[in-house]
């Protein structure tokens, strides 16, 4: 478990397959989207979580849909935006300008990633059950699923830099994931996105976030390498 976090090498090929195992899963996502295959099963999810006598309403007990709407603006964009500026300035006042840049670049490419291809795939939000919620852009992929993703999961990889204890560092990717997870639950729950939406965000946005952390932690081993080289001469 130790030489997962501690050595470069392993992390990286992790990285690697999880990049592409994402971006794979993604594109035949998208293709049966493209085809219409998924739309019998996403019917099928979405009806399945709603009252069948009351589409309004949630199945469980009372406070669902109060708490799935609570949920869901973890991964809205004004949540989004204040978590990543009280990050990114924390970073830069702590003496960390290349972390806080790394933040601030894998999360600017998310925001972009997201609405780039919600334009070229412009799905039209499921009118299956009642929203819970208004909503303007399209549907595929989920934003908010592909956004917090990208930020919790960013934000958790950061502060696996700054604990030595691996069960610390576990528990941060643990609780990373987690928060993605109930972000893209809820967004089902508020009947505005197809399960098809939110699992390609979820794919999307963890591949990005692994790029992002790839290429920083690459420039970062560079630089350790070239001060070190520097040093010993």
């Amino acid at each position: 478990m130790k030489s997962l976090f501690s050595s470069w090498e392993p992390r990286a090929i992790g990285s690697l397959c999880i990049i592409y195992g994402c971006t794979l899963l993604f594109l035949v996502i998208a293709g049966e989207v493209l085809e219409g295959d998924t739309h019998a099963i996403d019917t099928k999810l979405l009806r399945a979580i709603r009252a069948a006598d009351d589409p309004e309403t949630l199945r469980g007990p009372p406070w669902m849909k109060e708490s799935v709407r609570d949920v869901t603006a973890l991964g809205g964009y004004p949540v989004m935006i204040l978590t990543t500026l009280g990050v990114v300035g924390f970073l830069s006042l702590a003496g960390h300008p290349r972390d806080a840049r790394y933040v601030l670049t894998a999360v600017a490419g998310g925001w972009i990633l997201a609405y780039s291809l919600k334009s070229v795939f412009a799905r039209p939000r499921p009118d299956i059950v009642p929203h819970l919620s208004d909503v303007v852009s399209s549907s595929f992929p989920s934003g908010h699923s592909l956004m917090s993703a990208v930020v919790y999961l960013t934000i958790g990889s950061m502060l696996t830099n700054v604990v030595e204890s691996v069960r610390l560092k576990w528990y941060f990717l643990g609780v990373a994931a987690f928060l993605a997870l109930l972000v893209g639950l809820s967004r089902l729950g508020m009947g505005v996105h197809y399960p098809s939406d939110v699992v390609a965000g979820w794919c999307l946005g963890l591949a990005w976030a692994e790029v992002c952390w790839l290429i920083h932690n690459k420039l970062v081993q560079g630089l350790a390498i070239g001060v070190s080289g520097n040093s010993g001469g």
